[in-house]
């Protein structure tokens, strides 16, 4: 074994050799040469690595990279003792914390048992990418080369999916809605919505219908693929107001877990802009427009032709269509369409055929199934003396779920609710007996007056 007092001077010697050769250097020689100098010898020994390192840069040009927000969320989850520095977050209502790797940072991933891949996150603050942001953010996976094929084939669309996988379990729904004047095109909050399928007030089973139309819509990217479709499902809610069209929308996307994106027709200004909009919104999406029989007065199809409007709002009823059943539909995947009416017969039959609307869905007024719902989710009841002389009314007055709902909420008390609400009912029905022969007065006059007109000529 050799001798450490013998051993520690030569490592001095060389030290200082090193040192003095490095001060020669500063003082002697140019400051290009030493950089061309150490520029190749790091090239040359580059060739003889047998290391590869992937870039994965935050930004492909002005969109966000998905690879770098799956690397991102992944890598967060391999979080271990030897990390010095990691980023903590989390959105108001999301379920879990989100863990990043922070800056110069360094991981290991094993894959597969026997591919190493050591992961690290950089910044550039050099680049600012057409002065759009301060610093750019890469993170740098290096491995073996033989392994180029098993990474780029089989670990990075692992990582993806793990990551789709870990943003289910943090996501929270959000309202959004789609803004021209906003850099990235949208503004959101989260949605806090508590409506499900299970608290509901509809029909049984249009309910199970449409609840199994969705989950077939949710687990059909194969179907879709063979048939040769767009990832897409339309669904017309028509009906008067306070029948429920907003809180079954808002089940949808708890159901889901889609973002809804609301969109105003009424502040689009042309055919172009819509487009842009709706190319804003992301995959696994609900687009809702509402009151969409006047919400804007869109164009007849035979009068686009004619000279353009002067007005702001100058979107087509066939640009609209264009886009949600034309070849701009197919840019998006799993993309769910909904339009409101209180008025389905104002709408033009183009806008409603299967392909554009699938499902017309008619949010009536309050049935029995509806009712007894309600009653369970205000009074936890299933069973009441006074349920059939409540459904008895309900059979023959017009009363929205909203007005039955508002009726339940005014007494904690199950009788004394029970008892306003057959109140409510009895002189619902007596208004509506009375405007009914107003009515037939009013019709039965004008045809009387008509029949004299005519005994006259």
């Amino acid at each position: 074994m050799p001798d450490t007092k013998a051993i520690l001077p030569a490592i001095a010697t060389v030290a200082a050799s090193a040192m003095l050769l490095r001060s020669i250097a500063n003082d002697f020689i140019p400051n290009e040469f030493r950089n061309y100098f150490f520029s190749s010898l790091h090239n040359i020994s580059r060739r003889f690595s047998s290391h590869l390192t992937i870039v994965i840069d935050e930004f492909q040009g002005l969109s966000l990279n998905e690879v770098f927000e799956a690397a991102e969320a992944y890598l967060g989850t391999l979080a271990t003792p030897s990390l010095q520095r990691i980023k903590v977050s989390k959105v108001t209502k999301e379920k879990k914390l989100g863990v990043a790797l922070d800056r110069g940072e360094e991981i290991c991933d094993v894959y597969e048992d026997h591919v190493q891949v050591e992961s690290s996150r950089a910044t550039n603050p050099g680049d600012l990418n057409a002065s759009l942001r301060a610093e750019t953010r890469s993170y740098e996976l290096t491995f073996h080369k033989k392994h180029k094929e098993k990474v780029l084939n089989s670990y990075l669309p692992y990582i993806l999916d793990r990551s789709k996988a870990i943003k289910v379990e943090r996501k929270v729904v959000k309202l959004c809605t789609i803004d021209q004047y906003e850099c990235y095109g949208t503004q959101e909050v989260n949605l806090n919505h508590p409506m499900t399928f299970e608290l509901l007030a509809m029909d049984m089973e249009i309910k199970k219908v449409l609840l199994d139309d969705l989950n077939n819509f949710k687990n059909g990217k194969e179907f879709y693929r063979r048939i040769g479709k767009a990832w897409k499902r339309g669904y017309l809610l028509y009906g008067p107001p306070g029948t429920g069209k907003s809180s079954l929308i808002a089940a949808i996307a708890n159901h889901l877990n889609y973002d809804i994106y609301e969109l105003e027709l009424a502040d689009v200004g042309s055919n172009s802009d819509l487009k842009r909009r709706l190319l804003a919104m992301p995959d696994k999406s609900i687009l809702v427009i509402e009151d969409i029989d006047c919400t804007i007065n869109l164009q007849n199809r035979e009068t686009e032709n004619e000279a353009p409007s002067t007005g702001k709002n100058q979107v087509t009823l066939s640009g609209l269509l264009n886009l949600i059943d034309g070849l701009w539909s197919c840019c998006t995947d799993e993309r769910i369409i909904i339009f409101t009416t209180n008025h389905k017969e104002k709408l033009d039959p183009a806008l409603t055929r299967p392909g554009r609307m699938d499902m017309h869905i008619n949010m009536s007024y309050c049935t029995l199934s509806a009712f007894k719902q309600l009653a369970f989710n205000y009074h936890g009841l299933s069973h009441h003396q006074l349920f059939e002389q409540i459904e008895g009314h309900i059979g023959e007055v017009k009363v929205t779920p909203a007005e039955v709902a508002g009726e339940l909420m005014k007494s904690r008390d199950a009788q004394t609710s029970l008892q306003g609400l057959i109140n409510f009912l009895l002189e619902k029905k007596n208004q509506q007996e009375i405007v009914r022969p107003k009515l037939t007065t009013s019709v039965q006059k004008k045809s009387i007056h008509k029949e004299e007109e005519e005994s006259k000529g």
